[in-house]
């Protein structure tokens, strides 16, 4: 008998296919297929693009269902399917973005961003402080979570659906994208992006293929998340109950701390540092005299929530609490805010450049704060509801952190030194009510949860704020917060302007919160130049005043120009106030140092190193000559002040202590072995 060659079986199986599948099936499948499972990689090139054969296709998907197998984690299997598209389809970056809805509202958010063939998960999963978020009218994204249909868009400057802030936050250029939804049913659970083709002009209706191809594995895996997600919700909620009922019992007596027992004893599943709880009033009616305003039509009718019975929701007390360290509890009485008499304009000294906060608790500030809208003349003028001025001015407040300088303390002193500019500096000629509102609105906001680190430290520590802006890291935060605040409709002070003063408000406070960043301020300093220049050849008071409020973008300068001068304008104060904050920016100065010595292992610079606070004396006269003088000498120019008004009311009492820093360069100021302020 002939011995049988490979040839010969080859050619036999060749002409038995049925008979090979068989033997094939009955032999080697389960063990091929529980190889291709042991595998930890698929065996494809990944180095350059290509097309796949159908062996390098079935890798593919055994990498998929590997990672089902091994640890069913959404963000992770669909980062792998993505990470393949992005090679089959041969796109310059893929994304994932998130349906949910928001407040009523249906929004997509980023939870997968950038991924590309040889992209890592840690780059790519998005940070809920760091989302880019697209309202469903908003971009192509938009239009496809909306039509729940595919898109497939050759050149995006022909699509007049087309968005491109994404563009100017990363600083890329998207060409053409592909785009579909995730189907849960018929609603959208998610929608994925493929952005510019390389190698050819645009995507083809045979990458459209590939993409339908892989979507129903992204379809199981997020459907498999959500019942996953639902199961422990409600396992969670269980949890959550259980815990709240055995410690509700243990306090019958006072509801605030009753609420604080059952809450504080699940402090882990709130994912939260402070919690509020109202209390709302059940036997607070309407009086006749309320109605009259109503009904005379000088205020608009009450159109916020509603009891079950169709009365107003009034809260007698809000009880606010800390979920961290000590079982703290802080009640806030807001009727006691509401009901409670305004300080007296002139005892609290808002009016004056020399206002000291040191013997005010943070509580009168902020009822100070409310006096300086009523001072204003805008809170009858543009309807703003009294309680939700008192609101609004609390939680910003509450919005700034316990830290060394930039807390609440400093917000307040900056929004106080504005109110002063306009009212006693008599800056607010140039500019309408609506507009010294929002000015003094944004230096109230301008620092809020500031961290007690600069903008550098944000970037050298990785901070997740550092990647969602680009620049102006902080000031950007601090804008986003002061209109996360203000979208809120119990704290809105701005809710019953029109869509035109809406949108002239916050265009304002965009400026105004953006231009505290010193790194902008030589800028903005050769523009306001020119203007201070311009004023010189005015000899007339009231034409240079009509000349000024004539023009948006010279009230734009100027009122960036008085947000520098308000943010650094302890250094005008009388030396026993400003010498007592240059101890307080010293010591927040030395805490960043420490962390930049400790967390990030690097040397801080002198001014950060509390080992060089002899050195303090001699960058702060560098500081003063460099950026606080110009300041303090052209806006009383500009301002043009009267006759009557006496020159520390102007910001000139800067330069006592000018001359007073000037005499130290050489050590410490000889009255006090302090450091001289540094903004």
């Amino acid at each position: 008998m002939a011995a049988i060659t490979s040839e010969v079986a080859e050619k036999f199986l060749d002409s038995n296919p049925k008979f090979a599948k068989q033997y094939y099936d009955s032999k080697f499948r389960s063990g091929v297929i529980s190889a291709m499972l042991e595998k930890k990689e698929a065996e494809v090139d990944f180095t350059n693009f290509h097309d796949v054969n159908q062996l390098e296709e079935s890798e593919i998907f055994f990498d998929l269902i590997r990672g089902i197998q091994d640890n069913l984690q959404m963000e992770r299997c669909i980062f792998t399917l993505l990470r393949w598209l992005s090679f089959l389809l041969r796109a310059e970056h893929m994304s994932l973005f998130m349906y949910r809805m928001r407040n009523g509202t249906g929004e997509l958010a980023t939870r997968l961003f950038n991924v590309h063939k040889d992209a890592n998960l840690e780059e790519c999963l998005v940070h809920p402080d760091c989302e880019i978020v697209f309202p469903l009218d908003t971009g192509i994204l938009g239009s496809v979570a909306t039509t729940k249909k595919t898109a497939n868009v050759p050149d995006v400057s022909q699509d007049s659906r087309f968005s491109d802030f994404v563009d100017q936050l990363t600083e890329c250029q998207t060409r053409n994208l592909l785009a579909t939804p995730i189907m849960n049913g018929k609603d959208v659970v998610a929608v994925i992006m493929a952005v510019n083709k390389i190698g050819a002009p645009h995507f083809t209706a045979q990458d459209e293929g590939i993409l339908m191809k892989y979507l129903h594995f992204a379809n199981l895996v997020l459907k498999v998340f959500h019942l996953s997600y639902l199961h422990n919700c409600e396992t969670r909620r269980g949890q959550v109950l259980l815990w709240s009922a055995s410690k509700v019992f243990e306090e019958l007596t006072d509801i605030e701390r009753q609420f604080h027992k059952a809450l504080y004893t699940v402090r882990a599943f709130l994912n939260c540092d402070r919690y509020s709880v109202g209390l709302l009033d059940m036997t607070k009616t309407k009086e006749f005299f309320d109605m009259w305003p109503v009904l005379m039509g000088e205020v608009p009718p009450y159109e916020g929530p509603k009891t079950p019975d169709g009365r107003e929701i009034i809260f007698y007390k809000v009880i606010d609490y800390i979920l961290h360290g000590k079982e703290e509890i802080k009640v806030i009485p807001i009727s006691a805010l509401q009901e409670q008499e305004l300080p007296d304009p002139e005892e609290s000294e808002i009016y004056e450049f020399h206002f000291c906060d040191f013997d005010n608790s943070e509580l009168n500030l902020v009822k100070c704060g409310i006096l300086m809208y009523y001072e204003l003349g805008v809170v009858d003028k543009f309807h703003i509801p009294q309680e939700v001025l008192v609101r609004f001015m609390y939680s910003v407040c509450k919005g700034y952190r316990k830290i060394t300088y930039h807390n609440w303390r400093h917000g307040f002193n900056v929004g106080q030194t504005m109110f002063s500019l306009l009212m006693t500096g008599d800056l607010k000629r140039y500019y309408t009510d609506l507009e010294a509102m929002a000015m003094v609105t944004a230096a109230f906001c301008h620092d809020i949860d500031h961290r007690g680190t600069n903008n550098l430290y944000q970037m050298k520590s990785g901070n997740p704020l550092a990647k969602l802006h680009g620049s102006s890291i902080l000031e950007r935060h601090h804008l986003e917060f002061a209109k996360t605040l203000l979208k809120d409709e119990s704290l809105n002070i701005y809710q019953n302007l029109n869509r035109r003063q809406h949108e002239h408000v916050m265009h304002l406070m965009d400026i105004a919160i953006i231009a505290t960043d010193l790194a902008l301020y030589f800028k903005k300093r050769t523009m306001f130049q020119k203007i201070v220049d311009q004023s010189k050849t005015y000899e007339d008071w009231n034409a240079w005043t009509n000349y000024m409020m004539l023009e948006t973008t010279r009230k734009e300068i100027v009122m960036a120009m008085m947000m520098t001068a308000c943010d650094l304008s302890a250094i005008a104060k009388p030396w026993e106030i400003q010498s007592k904050v240059a101890l307080s920016v010293a010591a927040e100065f030395w805490e960043q140092g420490d962390l930049e010595r400790t967390v990030l292992e690097q040397n801080p610079i002198p001014m950060m190193d509390r080992n060089k606070a002899d050195e303090l004396p001699k960058l702060q006269c560098g500081f003063i000559d460099f950026v606080c003088t110009f300041v303090y000498k052209v806006v009383p120019v500009v301002s043009r002040c009267r006759p009557d008004l006496h020159p520390p009311t102007t910001g000139l009492g800067v330069f006592e202590f000018i001359l007073k820093a000037k005499k130290c360069k050489a050590g410490l100021h000889p009255r006090r072995d302090s450091s001289p302020y540094i903004s």
